[in-house]
């Protein structure tokens, strides 16, 4: 507890047990009040000073003004037990309240502690601890076993493992090494590290991702907009109401004042409306802070809300869908070290997957007049004998017959020694381990579509979404093409359903805008995506997708629940209060107890694994 609900709950003690204490006393008539003043007094004194000083400013219809209205009138009618019982469970309501929002603020502070505190700089032979703001694009920093990455920068010097946890919900320390990229917001678990700084600390990930955490308040979901314009209307329409109560009868029967007013006070005590006001934005707060500690940044409550109803899921392939590096998936014929020898010069990414998938070490001396062909392939001489790797045109313009070959699922890179075909290798981008998993729980989260639209060839985007079960697939599409079949899936939409576009936030920015809800995948330190996206995975694991659509259900579930219990139990109650049928006792449990179960409801959201 902080410092302000210790001293809340403190006077709400004090209050009660003079208040017990005045029960208790047989005292009668006229010296009842300023007993049961005292515990008012103190319970209740700020609430009274808040409904003055609003109304002094113009903010009349508030919960404060009902309280003290509802209160003040009980003691008028010479209910003061039920007075001071009002204003005390009202407090406890408030105290309960306080302490759940500092718990869900607590959630989001938990991320916050990944801004580091300080950088260590090299200054005349000595480590000297800077602010990070200070440090300038190519400074050397160094970080310390046990220190927070305080920049995104390049190892330049030194090996350790660091913990992303924070970042990315990865339990998993990740490895680096001289030349690897590093993430401010991580720990150094091992080993002493140089860093050379690639950006200024305002534009590193650290800075980004606490921004966007701090700001996802400002975009509020429908339901949060509904509840606001809710109470604007709701609270003067029920004080006038009460009012009519209270006064209407009592001239049209002559005068039962004392069946009325109270009625009325009563009335005024089950409408403040606080149930609503204070657990909706706790749902979604607590659903945004439960995301983030699973390593997925939203944007706003309002992303949130239409993740909830998401009915249609689009993927670009590479990187989202597929590993995104080439791997030699099928060899036909001993070509491998052939292939692989006359290819170890080039920096293409299908050069390099060959030699990966040989193993061998490279041999320039093996190799010799090594010419590569734009658009075709390389001709080299290999231990003397003339090797051809490439596409079929390489070959036909050699006038080297190919036997018929049933079209392969990637690249094929065809190999001819001395003018003789030799056979073939198919180079292919994976699907990820857990993709096909990932698209089955999207279904069981009740997606109704998944579509692929990738850039790759027909035959390499079938292979794909045949192995991970995709519904569609659309291939050889430019960025423009992309927007379009969005557009065109978007028209085609359920009413009621939200269309998701998860890529890599890079090359996909038109897309991932022009959906209802943008997710960047692999995002982790990459500027565009975290600028492009409504929802950020901050590292590679498509799995986290399904998890944040489980969250936002779940959110919106309990935001549903609140409010039809909070309104069903209020109507039943200001009916029964109309009617005389409930007294004080009632509507302070469809006051203070609706807004305990309520706030206690929407922070289950803070628990979520």
């Amino acid at each position: 507890m902080t410092k302000k609900q210790k001293k809340m709950l403190y006077r709400i003690l004090v209050s009660f047990v003079l208040f017990l204490i005045a029960v208790l006393l047989p005292l009668e008539g006229l010296l009842r009040l300023p007993v049961f003043l005292i515990p008012y007094a103190i319970v209740g004194w700020d609430v009274l000073w808040k409904a003055v000083r609003n109304i002094l400013n113009g903010q009349v219809f508030d919960e404060n003004f009902l309280m003290a209205v509802a209160t003040l009138g009980a003691f008028g009618c010479g209910e003061y037990p039920e007075g001071v019982a009002v204003l005390l469970f009202y407090q406890v309501g408030e105290l309960f309240q306080s302490v759940a929002v500092s718990r869900s603020r607590q959630s989001i502070a938990d991320l916050m502690d990944i801004r580091p505190d300080y950088a260590n700089i090299e200054r005349d032979g000595q480590l000297v601890q800077v602010d990070p703001e200070e440090i300038s694009v190519g400074d050397i920093i160094v970080i310390k076993a046990g220190e927070r990455v305080p920049l995104d920068g390049v190892v330049t010097e030194g090996a350790s493992a660091l913990d992303t946890a924070a970042l990315t919900g990865e339990s998993l320390p990740r490895d680096v090494a001289p030349g690897d990229t590093v993430i401010s917001g991580c720990v150094n678990l091992s080993g002493l590290l140089h860093v050379q700084a690639a950006k200024p600390f305002g534009e590193s990930t650290v800075a980004r991702i606490l921004d966007l955490v701090e700001n996802s308040s400002e975009k509020k979901a429908q339901a949060e907009h509904f509840i606001t314009k809710f109470a604007r209307y709701y609270t003067p329409i029920v004080v006038f109401a009460a009012l009519a109560l209270a006064v209407l009868p009592s001239l049209l029967t002559g005068g039962q004042w004392g069946v009325w007013v109270p009625r009325a006070l009563n009335f005024l005590v089950v409408s403040c409306p606080c149930a609503l006001v204070i657990s909706i934005p706790l749902s979604f707060f607590g659903g945004i802070g439960g995301a983030s500690k699973q390593g997925i940044l939203v944007k706003g409550s309002n992303y949130l809300e239409a993740l909830a109803r998401a009915g249609i899921v689009v993927f670009d392939k590479t990187g989202t869908l597929t590993e995104g590096k080439f791997a030699v998936v099928k060899t036909e014929g001993d070509v491998l070290e052939q292939a692989a020898l006359a290819e170890q010069f080039s920096t293409h990414p299908i050069s390099r997957s060959i030699l990966t998938a040989w193993g061998g070490q490279p041999a320039p001396e093996r190799v010799r007049d090594v010419d590569e062909i734009a658009g075709h392939g390389v001709r080299a001489v290999v231990d003397g004998r003339t090797v051809l790797a490439g596409n079929r045109k390489l070959l036909e313009r050699e006038e080297i017959a190919i036997p018929a070959v049933q079209e392969q699922a990637g690249t094929t890179v065809y190999v001819a020694v001395e003018g003789e075909y030799r056979g073939y290798l198919v180079i292919a981008d994976q699907p990820k381990p857990n993709s096909a998993q990932a698209l089955r729980e999207l279904k069981a989260c009740g997606v109704r579509q998944t579509v692929m639209l990738t850039g790759d060839s027909q035959g390499a985007a079938q292979h794909v979404a045949q192995a991970l079960g995709l519904d569609q697939f659309h291939a050889q599409l430019l960025p423009a093409d992309k927007v379009q079949r969005v557009e065109e899936l978007l028209e085609a939409k359920q009413p009621g359903e939200q269309l998701i576009f998860v890529g890599d936030g890079i090359n996909d920015a038109p897309v991932l805008s022009r959906a209802d809800v943008g997710v960047a995948m692999g995002a982790l330190g990459s500027d565009a995506a975290i600028e492009a996206a409504d929802l950020v995975l901050m590292d590679d694991d498509l799995s986290k997708l399904p998890v944040a659509v489980r969250i936002a259900k779940k959110t919106l579930a309990i935001v549903k629940q609140n409010i039809v219990f909070a309104i069903g139990v209020k109507v039943l109650v200001l009916v029964l209060s109309a009617m005389g049928r409930a007294n004080m006792w009632a509507a302070v449990f469809a006051d203070v107890g609706v807004s305990v179960l309520a706030i206690l409801n929407a922070s289950r959201m803070l628990r979520t694994k």
